[in-house]
């Protein structure tokens, strides 16, 4: 399965708890530090998609102030594909920044006028971000994400 990073952030926004429709696009804007601006419109679209993948499903609906919010929560399977995919953007984040070090561009900032976040070590760190909040999840439940 091909996992956009709207649909990795979702993920990871879903792994420590249940959360509405706004509540993800927040989760998401905070933990890719502002770079993704998930929009409500886009969003359902996504969770639309992991639904019918299995990755996540409703939780429960609550009425505030006169309007329906739907919570939605990872599943099992959401989770497990949301762990390889870290794992897998890890190993490729990790690839490139030795390639980068080989090459004696590591930590350098980029030549133009405002410095770029380095791609590499991004993914690395969101990766890392997930897999912790996984493993914290499982340790919370007693078993093994």
């Amino acid at each position: 399965m091909n996992i956009t990073e709207p649909m990795f952030l979702a993920l990871t926004a879903l792994v420590d708890e249940p959360r509405h429709g706004y509540g993800i696009v927040q989760e998401v804007d905070r933990l890719s530090e502002g770079r993704v601006q998930l929009k409500i419109g886009s969003l359902y679209g996504v969770l639309d998609r992991l639904a019918a993948d299995g990755l996540v499903q409703l939780d429960r609906e609550e009425v505030q102030r006169g309007r329906l919010r739907r919570y939605y929560r990872l599943t099992d399977d959401g989770a497990r594909t949301l762990a390889d995919e870290a794992a897998r953007l890890a190993a490729n984040a990790e690839a490139a920044t030795a390639r980068l070090r080989a090459r004696g561009t590591a930590g350098r900032p980029s030549a133009g006028p405002s410095p770029t976040p380095r791609p590499a070590t991004a993914l690395a760190v969101l990766a890392r971000t997930s897999l912790t909040a996984l493993a914290a999840r499982a340790a919370a439940a007693g078993g093994v994400a």
